[in-house]
Parts: C-alpha cells; sequence; structure tokens
C-alpha cells in the first residue's frame, strides 16, 4: 500500500499513464476497499485457520468416535483424513497464490466453475460457517459452565455473554480478533498437550505402550472412519477470508492453510494414539468411551487433568467462535459488495475497517440459533451432534466445489499441469464417497428434508439472481485489486 500522501505525479509518469489513462485504466479503488489491507502476519491468519478447526476440542473428543466406526484402524483413518486435508487444501492454494479475496472459497469457486457454482458454494459456507459458530458457542458454554459451582449462570447465559464479547471483538477490527484468537488457541493447544505428554508419561504407560504396538490396519475399518476424521479437519481453509487483509497473502494464505491441514493432522494422531494407549487393556477399547481424556485423568489419579481438560477445550472454542465468525462476515461482505446481498452487508467501519454490518448480523444471529436450541431443553451434546453434521454437509459441499473448480481455473488461465489435476481427482472422488455415504446414512430423516428445504431455498435465490439482477450475478467473485489510489497515494477510508 501507497503511504496516504499523494505525490506529483510528474515524478512517477508511467504509473500516472496506467493508472489514469487508457482503454485498461486501473480502478480507483479496489473492489474490497474499506478492509484493513495487508495487516496480518503469517502467525496471525495461521490462528485464524487453526482456531476454525478448534484442535483442543477435537483431539479430546473425536478419537473416539472415530474408533468407533474404524475400530482399531482409527489412526489409519486420521492418517488418510491428513491426506485428503493436504489435497483440498492444495486446490485452494492454486487460487489464493493467485488472488487475494475476502469470500473465502465462494469467490474462488466462481473463477473456476462460474457464479451459479459460487453461489452454491456460498450456501454452503454460509451453512456451514453459521452452524460451526453456534457449535462453538454452545461447546464453550458448556465446558466454561462444568467449570463453575451448581447454581452458577446455566450455558444460555453464558453463550449471550459469549456473544457480546466476539462481536465486540471482531467488530474492533482484524488486528484484535486475530490476536485474541492466536493467543487463546495457542494456550489451549499447550494445555492439551501437557494433558496428553502427562498421560503418556503416568504409571504403567511403557507396558501399555509394548502391548499396543502398531495398529491393526483394516481397509474397511479405515474407510468406516475417514468421515468422522474428516470432520474434524472443518474449517481449516479459513484463512483463505483473510487475503486481502494478510500481508504477502500469496504466500501467506497458501501456506497457512497447508500448515493447518498437517499440524492438525499431527496433533489428532498424537491425541488418537495417547488414547489407544490409554484404553488398550480395557474392554471395547477407545471405541465405547464417551470422555476418554477425563476417564483416562482419573485413572492415574489426576482428576485435576479434567479442570485444565475443561479450560483447554472451552478456550479453544472461544477461538473457534471468534475465527469462524470472521470467516463468516468476510463472506457476507463479499456477497454485498456484488449486490448478491444488500449493499449494507458490503460496508465496512470507518476507523475499524471490519465488515461491520456483516458482523452485527452474523454474530448476534449464531448466537441467539445456539440459545434457541438450549432453550429447547435439548443437552449440549445433542445440539453439538446436531450442529456437527450441518457443519460438515456445508463444508463437504463447499471444499468439492473448490476442488472441482481447480483445474478448470488453471486451464483458463493457461497454467494446467498434472499435479493439481492428480490433487483435484483424488480429493473429489474422496469427497463424493465422502458426502454421499454421510447423506445416505450418517443423518437422519428430518435433518435430511431441513437441508432439503436450504437447498430449495438456496436455489430459489440463485433463480432470482439469474433473472432480476445478471450483472451482480456475473460479477461473483470479487478479489482485492491494485488500484490507482494505491499507485498514487489515496486518504484511504472505509466505505
Amino acid at each position: 500500500m501507497a503511504d496516504h500522501r499523494r505525490p506529483d505525479l510528474a515524478t512517477y509518469p508511467e504509473q500516472a499513464a496506467a493508472a489514469t489513462t487508457g482503454r485498461h485504466r486501473l480502478r480507483y479503488r479496489s473492489p474490497v476497499d474499506g478492509l484493513d489491507r495487508r495487516k496480518l502476519g503469517f502467525a496471525e491468519v495461521l490462528g485464524q485457520s487453526v482456531s476454525a478447526t478448534a484442535p483442543t476440542a477435537a483431539m479430546a473428543t473425536t478419537p473416539a468416535i472415530v474408533a468407533a466406526t474404524a475400530g482399531p484402524a482409527a489412526i489409519w483413518s486420521f492418517l488418510v483424513a491428513t491426506v485428503v486435508a493436504l489435497l483440498v487444501g492444495a486446490c485452494i492454494g492454486q487460487f489464493t497464490r493467485r488472488m487475494a479475496a475476502a469470500g473465502s472459497l465462494y469467490s474462488i469457486t466462481a473463477k473456476g466453475l462460474g457464479p451459479l457454482a459460487a453461489l452454491a458454494s456460498g450456501a454452503a459456507l454460509l451453512l456451514g460457517y453459521g452452524a460451526l459458530t453456534a457449535l462453538a458457542y454452545v461447546g464453550a458454554a458448556a465446558y466454561l459452565s462444568a467449570l463453575l459451582p451448581p447454581g452458577w449462570p446455566v450455558p444460555i447465559a453464558i453463550v449471550l455473554v459469549l456473544t457480546g464479547v466476539a462481536t465486540v471483538l471482531i467488530r474492533r477490527g482484524v488486528r484484535l480478533s486475530a490476536r485474541v484468537v492466536f493467543v487463546v488457541e495457542a494456550v489451549s493447544i499447550v494445555l492439551m498437550l501437557a494433558i496428553f505428554a502427562t498421560l503418556l508419561t503416568s504409571s504403567g504407560a511403557a507396558d501399555r505402550f509394548a502391548r499396543l504396538g502398531v495398529p491393526s490396519f483394516s481397509l474397511r475399518g479405515v474407510a468406516s472412519g475417514v468421515l468422522p476424521a474428516l470432520g474434524a479437519f472443518i474449517g481449516f481453509e479459513a484463512a483463505a477470508a483473510f487475503g486481502v487483509e494478510a500481508k504477502r497473502p500469496f504466500q501467506t494464505v497458501p501456506r497457512a492453510i497447508l500448515w493447518t491441514a498437517g499440524g492438525s493432522g499431527v496433533l489428532f494422531l498424537f491425541a488418537c494414539y495417547v488414547q489407544e494407549l490409554g484404553f488398550s487393556s480395557t474392554p471395547g477399547g477407545l471405541a465405547g468411551q464417551t470422555e476418554p481424556v477425563a476417564s483416562l485423568a482419573v485413572a492415574a489419579h489426576m482428576p485435576w487433568l479434567s479442570a485444565l481438560l475443561n479450560i483447554g477445550i472451552a478456550m479453544s472454542f472461544f477461538a473457534s467462535v471468534l475465527a469462524t465468525g470472521n470467516a463468516l462476515a468476510r463472506v457476507l461482505f463479499s456477497m454485498g459488495r456484488e449486490g448478491v446481498l444488500p449493499r449494507a452487508f458490503g460496508t465496512t467501519h470507518p476507523r475499524f475497517r471490519s465488515p461491520s454490518v456483516a458482523i452485527a448480523v452474523a454474530m448476534p444471529a449464531a448466537g441467539l440459533i445456539a440459545a434457541g436450541y438450549l432453550l429447547t431443553g435439548a443437552s449440549p451434546t445433542q445440539i453439538l451432534q446436531v450442529l456437527i453434521a450441518t457443519t460438515v454437509f456445508g463444508y463437504l459441499v463447499a471444499y468439492l466445489l473448490v476442488c472441482l473448480a481447480a483445474p478448470l481455473f488453471l486451464r483458463r488461465i493457461g497454467e494446467l499441469t498434472r499435479g493439481p489435476v492428480v490433487a483435484a481427482a483424488v480429493s473429489s472422488l474422496v469427497l463424493v464417497v465422502v458426502l454421499g455415504f454421510f447423506v445416505t446414512s450418517g443423518v437422519s430423516g428430518e435433518m435430511l428434508r431441513a437441508w432439503a428445504g436450504l437447498v430449495v431455498l438456496a436455489a430459489a435465490w440463485a433463480g432470482w439472481l439469474a433473472l432480476r439482477r445478471r450483472p451482480q450475478l456475473a460479477a461473483i467473485g470479487v478479489y482485492d485489486e491494485t488500484s490507482a489510489a494505491d499507485l498514487l497515494g489515496s486518504q484511504d477510508t472505509g466505505r
């Protein structure tokens, strides 16, 4: 970015000519002007992707879920899921190395599959991001409640407080929320690693380690466990929504996505192995456990670890609220800038340079969804199951579309090579199989009907845009561009 002083144009003849004259003159401002461009470092962008996956919560809960379907092959399921996540990340990287967008997969899918597929991706992301934000509210409230004495505020009150805090933090700018996310998630991961290291070195662990040996491999077991294992990676692409605000985005964003996929995979493999080790001599093994880490802490005569576990998971969920809410707001912002949603969604705060209207709508809405579920009297566990299923459905659709879009995008710009084709083919095939299995056998009929209703609404939305707003439909996929103001200097204000 240029500084705010307007230089003498006579000293910049080439820039002045390019910016102010000619058929292909630059826009005066970027299409995403108003956001806090080029301010986030690599660690802050990485923190967004890591936090969106809530790895601490996933480390504590997902291995037992995977073991229930994969059996002793759970670790292999996590390994396959890690490879798939890396392949999906590689497909996303084909776009993020070439364009900096705020609309995440919605914006980049448009460059390969066109506006209608982008709308499908956008609808899936809104569903996935919205459900994940609500899920994180409920999860944070549930684990914070476990730390409070009986009779203290119920989870619904905690959800409302967290909604207010998260909305204020995100509204006050991406740098503040990104730093909070990074610190909170880093502390929660350190806590979880300390817990697992303590359990791993507890008395009797050496004997169990000798008995466990190399995990058994079963093709059927591995295939059955890939779906829940892949669910643990949901949200790893969140950095794609911060291309506009990242420094050196063509390097920072794709690297953050791949590091998150690979790093999360290592954490999940470690967590799964420690839990398999801990229950190696227990009838039913890990698959029969509902709270495996807490049970291991009690068995090791370290009940105080349970309190640390609750703190770490609550922190991870709150960091996920911030990271996912930020991504959700930026998808709404992009849609507002394009005219796909009301233009108000595309406005930014003049001081904090955040998508203030999108934040003011998205964050309270997700909080109200979480509170509404709690008001039904359902337990947090039941609510989390519903929201997890909805989140996974939305994300899998968005991941599939971006993988299909990658080779078409590269072909269109004349840069198609064998590697991206293989990555897209393998990841798309796995995602189709996983999505098909998930829809046909992983959810209830009531939930399928609800999703079908949402699909009909999304189709009606797309049809209305095609009939009444063709120019806006064609403009889907806005991204940051070098502008005349960047080259010549401008007082850069929010919109």
